[in-house]
């Protein structure tokens, strides 16, 4: 009888203890499911966060790409602001390479050269006449610095214009009536390579403007023709 009272005692002890031991086990995997929950939420947002984040970056990084390749290569004249860079270029050009012949040609005396010189500073002539009166942009908003540039450039392009209608009109004077004196052709020599150094003067107001001022890209401290 004793026996079956420990072995009764025995069992419910067992009992109690596995039961107290279970209920201690859940109540922690519960508390350590609720912290896990608590963790895991923040990531899971941070993450979602960082996601949007990624995916915004990726959508802007596309649209710049499709605004790029939007872009025409090869832009159109009414595209730049102003079109007198692409005028001013044939006038350094053309009169500084007329120059150079019509010294050339004090030696040789060859009438093709005259003639050759002689179209060089009427085209380059008219281009310098466009780009400095029918093409000349007009600036807003500029530095005292940048506008003391432009004078210096405006003052040198007027000088371009003046000597290079000299020097072509005295280079038809020398072909149609001296029939090209040496004496006249080193007069017109003369007076076009001062027409060829005017033109350089200006050339490198004229980049100083836009390569150290700033005026002229994109537009900037230019009156556009639209805007009036």
């Amino acid at each position: 009888m004793k026996n079956i009272l420990k072995a009764v005692v025995l069992v419910l002890f067992t009992s109690a203890t596995a039961l107290a031991h279970d209920g201690h086990k859940s109540k922690q995997d519960s508390t350590a499911q609720q912290a896990d929950t608590v963790m895991t939420t923040p990531t899971s947002e941070a993450d979602q966060s960082e996601h949007e984040h990624t995916s915004e970056a990726v959508s802007h990084d596309a649209h710049e790409k499709d605004a790029h390749h939007e872009k025409k290569v090869t832009a159109d004249l009414a595209d730049f602001p102003t079109i007198h860079p692409l005028i001013v270029h044939f006038a350094i050009v053309l009169l500084i390479v007329g120059a150079i012949l019509a010294v050339v040609n004090i030696y040789f005396i060859k009438k093709e050269l005259a003639w050759t010189a002689f179209a060089l500073v009427l085209v380059g002539f008219v281009a310098a006449y466009l780009a400095g009166r029918n093409f000349h942009p007009h600036t807003h908003g500029l530095t005292e610095h940048a506008r003391l540039v432009l004078e210096q450039h405006d003052f040198w392009a007027d000088w371009t214009i003046n000597l290079g209608f000299i020097g072509l009109l005295l280079q038809g004077i020398n072909l149609f009536i001296f029939k090209s004196k040496r004496w006249a052709m080193a007069i017109v020599a003369v007076v076009l390579l001062g027409a060829a150094y005017a033109v350089a003067q200006a050339g490198h107001y004229g980049a100083q403007l836009v390569h150290i001022e700033g005026v002229g890209p994109q537009g900037d401290f230019l009156e556009l023709e639209h805007e009036h």
